[in-house]
């Protein structure tokens, strides 16, 4: 049985962060809703109650029935949790003149805490709470403080039972891994939890529920699909159909260089041209939303009709990662305002088919690791992130060929330049924006009239936040003069110097 920590969720913007800190500790760990926690078994070595948005005090502050895990599993509260258990359990939280945000230090440790092993005195940590603890249970003891803050860190007598009202899991606290270790150590944890193992035991699980049943995936070219795809194939081989279909919205010739990728590796992949169709369908739309509903749409007629063409087919595998099965099942809910996303949605209805997605509970950055592991090639392992709906969502306005065809020249120049400057890798996502709007230029002795294309380039671990790239400005300045020199069509370069939040990596 794989054992595992839970991380209960009460809605804090760190708690994936939390998850992904376990993992590099090579501990498998699992994200659950405060509300939805599972009920343990003895694979589960230990819980982390993790931070909130809301304090304690709160009428609707989340309230969760711990007796079945305290005092019967290790628990670390982590900021929230550090307040919930101390106001819950006899002590007394407030809002009071100690709160704390960003750095501050411990200037007192109690260093035969097994919790603070090998973790020095003065160490940095990271602050991020409105309310303070100020006054423990009886039966808590503290075993670190701020210079502001007396109860920074406590544990529970006679139990294994901790809080901490900052966060370890953040690049701020210079320890904060080490506490982390610290923990699983408490958990008794074998920290073998590796992308070898994962894929050894997740063949052998492939293997077990699928049987000698027929698979078919949609590939995308990116590395969720990619990696999806030799997993399955080292377990099932030949029953395993890939499919690929070029909506029109691609990179330049990606098509082509996505298909030539895949020979090598024994995938069975089928390549359809359904440009044509993509094109006719989108004519006219200017609307974000309808544009993608659109191409989802087509996605699903062609990918149905071509899937129809195997006989007995009876799982569809899909690339779904943790973070979206996370997100499903969110604190609060999925939230009501989503943007609608070009995946396979709708198929498995539609064609009766049973689901399977091998890489549901590994992170992006896991992927990629248990990609380089099965023999990926690098080029697809660092691969950008790529929306479905692809270039369609990068014009603003109606979409045409002439556009995507004047697009793929402009982004064609733009990444091979990252790629030939030693950029690329340290860029999660990067492409070109055509806008909907003409200016004014002069190109030799000739007035012009043409396009405005934007450069987009983010850095992010998770595109959940990202900030725009500090590109060298003698970059931009070659690459802003490749494109109006070569691209006929553009006559203006500019910069996208957002962030997300507030703005967003894709334009729509």
């Amino acid at each position: 049985m794989q054992e595992k920590i839970i991380i209960l969720d009460f809605g804090s913007q760190y708690t994936q962060l939390i998850g992904r800190r376990i993992r590099e500790l090579n501990v498998y760990c699992e994200i659950h809703p405060y509300n939805h926690f599972p009920e343990p078994d003895e694979s589960v070595k230990g819980v982390i109650l993790s931070g909130s948005p809301y304090s304690v005090r709160d009428n609707d502050a989340p309230h969760p029935d711990l007796t079945q895990i305290k005092g019967k599993v290790p628990v670390l509260g982590i900021c929230y949790g550090a307040q919930y258990l101390s106001h819950f359990y006899g002590g007394e939280v407030a809002s009071s003149d100690s709160r704390e945000y960003g750095r501050a230090k411990l200037g007192f440790i109690d260093a035969g805490n097994s919790l603070f092993n090998q973790i020095p005195r003065h160490s940095q940590v990271w602050m991020s709470h409105g309310d303070s603890i100020v006054r423990l249970p009886h039966d808590f003891r503290v075993i670190a403080s701020t210079e502001d803050v007396e109860y920074a860190a406590f544990k529970i007598e006679g139990e294994n039972t901790w809080g901490i009202q900052f966060h370890p899991e953040v690049y701020h606290t210079t320890h904060g891994l080490q506490i982390l270790s610290n923990f699983l150590s408490i958990c008794a944890c074998s920290q073998d939890w590796t992308p070898d193992s994962f894929i050894e035991t997740t063949v052998h699980l492939l293997n077990e529920q699928i049987g000698n049943d027929k698979v078919v995936l949609g590939l995308s070219g990116g590395v969720d699909s990619s990696v999806a795809g030799l997993l399955l194939h080292r377990a099932i081989g030949k029953q395993l159909t890939c499919i690929f279909v070029d909506h029109g919205l691609l990179r330049k010739d990606e098509f082509r260089q996505v298909l030539s990728s895949y020979e090598d590796m024994g995938l069975n992949v089928i390549g359809v041209d359904a440009r044509e169709k993509f094109w006719h369908d989108l004519k006219g739309i200017n609307d974000p939303e309808q544009k993608r509903k659109i191409i989802g749409r087509d996605f699903i007629e062609v990918f149905d009709a071509e899937a129809h063409k195997i006989k007995d087919v009876k799982w569809l595998a899909q690339g779904t990662i943790y973070p979206d099965v996370i997100e499903s099942v969110s604190v609060n809910g999925p939230s009501a305002t989503i943007k609608s996303h070009h995946n396979v949605g709708g198929l498995p209805e539609r064609m009766n088919l049973k689901i399977v997605e091998p890489l549901r509970s590994l992170f992006k950055d896991e992927v990629r690791r248990v990609g380089k592991a099965l023999g990926l090639k690098e080029e697809l392992i660092g691969r950008h992130p790529f929306p479905g709906p692809g270039l369609a969502i990068r014009i603003l306005g109606d979409v045409t060929p002439e556009k995507v065809a004047l697009l793929q020249e402009a982004d064609a120049l733009f990444i091979q330049g990252l790629k030939d400057w030693g950029l690329y890798d340290h860029i999660w996502q990067a492409g070109v924006i055509l806008l909907p709007v003409q200016s004014v230029g002069v190109m030799g002795d000739e007035r012009t009239y043409e396009n405005c294309v934007v450069l987009r380039a983010v850095t992010s671990t998770d595109a959940m936040t990202a900030d725009w790239a500090h590109l060298p400005y003698d970059f931009l300045a070659k690459i802003s003069n490749e494109i109006i020199n070569k691209v006929k069509g553009i006559n203006r370069v500019v910069y996208d110097v957002s962030s997300k939040p507030p703005a967003t990596i894709e334009w729509e």
